[in-house]
């Protein structure tokens, strides 16, 4: 069975007909790492499925510094949801860490095919249940967890972190420096 359609399904069981509706509304692309979707103060338009590589969500402040928000790893949705949702700027830049492969669509033809098609708007609804469990999921993390078990969550949840992600991003993403960072893994390892 095609990845994708398995990847689907586990929101909301999709049959071959919806997935043939949605596969025709999608563009395969591969984005070379570096490659960023979306600008600050750019409306997005488009919504990604990540099928392979690693990307991050992150914001830059007016001095350059940057805050990682989210890691992406496959199978997952990637886009700036709020700015799509509202139609207004995003403040986020989604930014591919290795070689990666999506499937891109058009929110507009995304959202108008849910309008015509139920299964499609219920898997969408799934989706967004989806999104806001694992925001949720992060908040309780960042209010109940030392940075240490922060650390040792995200490494399980991304095994080969320490090559894919620089330092001052995970720091970052942990809410810590990367001097801090430091010494949790070198305690870790002792």
């Amino acid at each position: 069975m095609n990845p994708n359609l398995i990847f689907l399904n586990s929101f909301l069981d999709v049959s071959e007909e919806t997935f043939e509706r949605l596969s025709k509304i999608s563009a395969y692309r591969k984005l070379e790492k570096g490659y960023e979707i979306g600008k600050p103060n750019e409306i997005p338009t488009k919504i990604y499925m990540l099928v392979s590589g690693v990307m991050r969500a992150y914001l830059s402040s007016e001095s350059g510094k940057e805050f990682n928000k989210n890691f992406f790893m496959p199978f997952s949705f990637v886009g700036a949801f709020t700015g799509l949702i509202k139609k207004k700027p995003s403040k986020l830049v989604y930014e591919a860490l290795t070689e990666c492969k999506v499937y891109e669509v058009d929110f507009e033809v995304f959202m108008d095919l849910c309008k015509t098609d139920i299964n499609v708007s219920n898997l969408y609804n799934r989706v967004l249940e989806f999104v806001f469990i694992k925001y949720e999921e992060r908040q309780l993390e960042l209010i109940s967890m030392d940075a240490t078990e922060r650390y040792l969550k995200l490494c399980k949840k991304i095994p080969e972190i320490e090559s894919l992600i620089p330092q001052y991003q995970i720091a970052s993403y942990l809410s810590i420096t990367p001097v801090q960072l430091s010494r949790i893994r070198k305690k870790l390892k002792i």
